[in-house]
C-alpha cells in the first residue's frame, strides 16, 4: 500500500486562497460591466489569447481529471488519440465557423436561431435547454464535490451548522456552489474569462510538474528515460494498442462528431467568438485552442499511463470508489507531490469544473434575459413596446444566474438518490447535445431551409434518440447509437425541409439578411483592445506572483524522499516568472497607450 500525503492545513490554506482569488476576480470584473454587452460579451474587448485560454479551460471539468483519467488507466494509449480530437474540431472552427460566428452579428448566442430560423425557434431552444443545462451544472458539481470530499477525507464526516446536520459531501456542495454562483452573478463574462485564465495557469503548472515527476519516480533514480523504459516493459501490452472503445470505429466516429459540434457551435463558444474585437482575433483564438488541445491532454494522459504501473491494483487502494481507476490521477498527486502542491491539484480540479459551469450560467442568463424576458416585457409590460434599460437587464441577468445556480446546487444534492452521476454522464450528454446542436451547425452551413426546419430537425432527432434508448436498441453501443441516429435524422429532416424554402416568404426575410451578413466581413476595430483590456494581464500576473510566493513558503514544510518540498519551489518559480512576464506585458501596453 503506497504512503499517500494526506491533505493538511497548508493544502486547505491554498484551497481557501484559491476561493478568495476567484471571488476577488468576480468583483474586479464587475467594475467592467457598464452595459449588458459588457456583461454578456465583455464588450468585445477581450484579447484573443485570453479568450482562447478561457475557451480551452472551459472544456475541462472534474470529468476530465477523474472519469477521463479512469478511461486512460483502463484503455491505455488510445485515450491520447481520442482526447486530442478536439484539436481537429478547433481547426474546423479556424477554417469555417470562427469568422462566420463573428459575421452573424449577435447580441446573445441564441439570437442566431432568431436570425437563421425564427423567434419561435429561439423560444423552443431556450425553454427546452434550461432544464437539461441546469441538470448538467448540478451533475458537474456533484461529480466534483463527491470526489474532492472523498480525496480530502471528510465525505463521511458530519457537521452541525445552525442546528442542521450535514455531511462532508453536502458541505462541499454548499461551499463550492456558493462560490461558483457568487463570482458568476457579480462578474458576468469578464469574470468567466479572467477566472478561466487563472484556472488555466493552475492546470498548466500542475500538469507540467506531475508529468516528469511521475516518470522520475517510475525510473527509481535512473531518470525520466529509465521511467519510460520501465513503463514499456511493465505495462500490460494491450494498453499500448487501440483496444476497447478506442478500437471501435463507430464509437470513435461518434465521439468526433460530438466533439466537432461541441467545439464549434456550443453556445458558450459563440460568446467567446464575440468577446474578441475582430475576425482575425476569432480565428487566432480557434488556432490557439487547437494547439492547446493537443498539448494539454497529453500532460495528464501520459502521467496516468505511468500510474498504471505505479498502482497496478488501484482497486485495493480505493475500495470505497465505484470505479477506482478514476482516482488514478489524484493518487499520483497524493503520492508524489508535497504539501502545498497537493492543495494546488485540488484547486485545479475545482477550477476546471467551476469554469465549465460558469459558461453554462452565462449563456443561459444571456438567452433568458435577451431572448425571453425582454420580448415578454415589451409585449406585456405596462407600456407596450418600451425598451428595457441596460440597468434593468443587468439585474434580471444576475437574478437569472442566481436562480439557475441555486437549482444546480439542489440537483447536485439530489443526484445521490439516483445512485450517482458517473455511470450515465457520457450517455446523458450524447443523448441531448447532438439533437440540439446539429440543427445549429446545419443552419450555419446551409441557409436555404424554411423557418421551421430548426425545430423540426431538432425535435425529430431527439424523438428518435430517446425512442431508441427506451426500446433498448443497440444497447451495447449506446453512445454511438445516440450520436449517429440523431445526426442522421437531423440531416434528413433538414435536407427534406429545403424543398419547402421560398425566398419570397416574408418570414424568410431575416434569413436572407443573415445570408448576406455571413458573406460580409465585419470591419476590424483596430485599437479596440486597448490598455484597459490589456491590464487584465497585470491582474493575472499579480495572482501568479501571489501563488508563487505562497508555494515558495511551502518549501519550509518538510517533504519526503518521494515528494520533496523542492517541488513547491519549482512550481513557485514557474509562477513568479510568469507573473513578472504578464505584468511587463500589461505595463508595456499602458505605456504604449500613453505615448503620443
Amino acid at each position: 500500500m503506497p504512503e499517500f500525503n494526506t491533505v493538511d492545513a497548508f493544502d486547505y490554506g491554498l484551497i481557501v486562497l484559491y476561493f478568495a482569488i476567484v471571488l476577488y476576480v468576480g468583483f474586479y470584473a464587475a467594475r467592467k460591466n457598464k452595459t449588458t454587452d459588457d456583461y454578456f460579451k465583455a464588450g468585445g474587448s477581450v484579447p484573443w489569447f485570453l479568450a482562447g485560454m478561457s475557451n480551452w479551460v472551459s472544456g475541462f471539468s472534474a470529468f476530465m481529471f477523474v472519469a477521463a483519467a479512469g478511461f486512460t488507466y483502463t484503455h491505455g494509449i488510445g485515450a491520447a488519440l481520442l482526447f486530442t480530437t478536439a484539436a481537429w474540431a478547433y481547426l474546423i472552427g479556424w477554417f469555417y465557423f470562427a469568422p462566420r460566428w463573428r459575421r452573424a452579428r449577435l447580441d446573445s448566442p441564441l439570437q442566431f436561431l432568431t436570425r437563421r430560423y425564427s423567434p419561435s425557434t429561439t423560444w423552443f431552444y431556450s425553454i427546452t435547454a434550461i432544464v437539461p443545462q441546469t441538470i448538467g451544472i448540478g451533475q458537474g458539481l456533484y461529480i466534483l464535490c463527491l470526489f474532492v470530499a472523498t480525496a480530502l477525507g471528510f465525505s463521511e464526516r458530519t457537521f452541525e451548522i445552525a442546528g442542521w446536520t450535514i455531511t462532508g459531501f453536502q458541505t462541499a456542495v454548499f461551499v463550492t456552489g456558493a462560490v461558483m454562483v457568487l463570482y458568476t452573478v457579480v462578474g458576468g463574462l469578464w469574470a468567466a474569462v479572467l477566472s478561466d485564465a487563472v484556472q488555466g495557469v493552475i492546470i498548466a503548472v500542475m500538469s507540467i510538474i506531475i508529468l516528469p515527476v511521475a516518470y522520475l519516480h517510475l525510473g527509481d533514480g535512473g531518470g525520466i528515460g529509465a521511467g519510460v523504459r520501465r513503463l514499456l516493459d511493465e505495462i500490460p501490452p494491450e494498453l499500448l494498442t487501440l483496444q476497447g472503445p478506442t478500437a471501435d470505429p463507430w464509437f470513435f466516429f461518434s465521439y468526433f462528431v460530438s466533439v466537432t459540434l461541441g467545439y464549434n457551435v456550443a453556445w458558450h463558444l459563440v460568446q467567446r467568438y464575440h468577446s474578441v474585437p475582430d475576425e482575425r482575433g476569432a480565428r487566432k483564438m480557434a488556432m490557439l485552442c487547437a494547439v492547446l488541445s493537443i498539448v494539454g491532454p497529453l500532460l495528464w494522459i501520459l502521467p496516468v499511463m505511468a500510474a498504471r504501473v505505479i498502482f497496478p491494483d488501484i482497486g485495493s487502494i480505493w475500495p470505497s470508489f465505484k470505479t477506482p481507476s478514476e482516482a488514478s490521477f489524484v493518487s499520483l498527486a497524493l503520492l508524489l507531490l508535497p504539501h502545498g502542491m497537493i492543495g494546488f491539484v485540488v484547486a485545479a480540479i475545482l477550477s476546471a469544473t467551476l469554469g465549465q459551469a460558469n459558461d453554462a450560467f452565462n449563456w443561459l442568463a444571456a438567452t433568458t434575459t435577451r431572448d425571453i424576458y425582454v420580448p415578454l416585457r415589451k409585449r406585456f409590460g405596462r407600456v407596450k413596446g418600451r425598451e428595457v434599460s441596460d440597468r434593468h437587464q443587468l439585474w434580471v441577468a444576475r437574478g437569472t444566474m442566481l436562480v439557475i445556480g441555486l437549482c444546480g446546487i439542489a440537483v447536485a444534492l439530489y443526484i445521490p438518490r439516483f445512485g450517482g452521476a458517473f455511470s450515465f454522464a457520457l450517455e446523458y450528454y450524447s443523448l441531448l447535445t447532438t439533437g440540439f446542436l446539429m440543427p445549429v451547425a446545419l443552419g450555419m452551413i446551409y441557409r436555404k431551409t424554411p423557418w421551421w426546419s430548426g425545430i423540426a430537425s431538432c425535435s425529430a432527432a431527439l424523438t428518435v434518440g430517446i425512442s431508441l434508448k427506451v426500446a433498448g436498441v443497440w444497447a451495447e453501443h449506446s453512445y454511438a447509437r445516440n450520436v449517429l441516429s440523431e445526426t442522421v435524422v437531423a440531416i434528413l429532416v433538414f435536407g427534406v425541409s429545403a424543398f419547402f424554402f421560398r425566398a419570397d416568404d416574408p418570414r424568410h426575410a431575416e434569413i436572407l439578411r443573415l445570408e448576406k451578413d455571413l458573406h460580409t466581413p465585419v470591419p476590424d476595430a483596430p485599437g479596440h483592445v486597448g490598455a484597459g483590456s490589456m491590464r487584465v494581464y497585470g491582474l493575472i500576473g499579480t495572482i501568479c506572483l501571489v501563488l508563487g510566493v505562497v508555494l515558495f513558503g511551502c518549501m519550509l514544510v518538510p517533504g519526503s524522499e518521494v515528494a520533496p518540498a523542492a517541488i513547491n519551489g519549482i512550481a513557485g518559480g514557474m509562477l513568479v516568472a510568469l507573473g513578472f512576464g504578464l505584468r511587463w506585458l500589461a505595463a508595456r501596453a499602458a505605456k504604449a497607450e500613453n505615448t503620443p
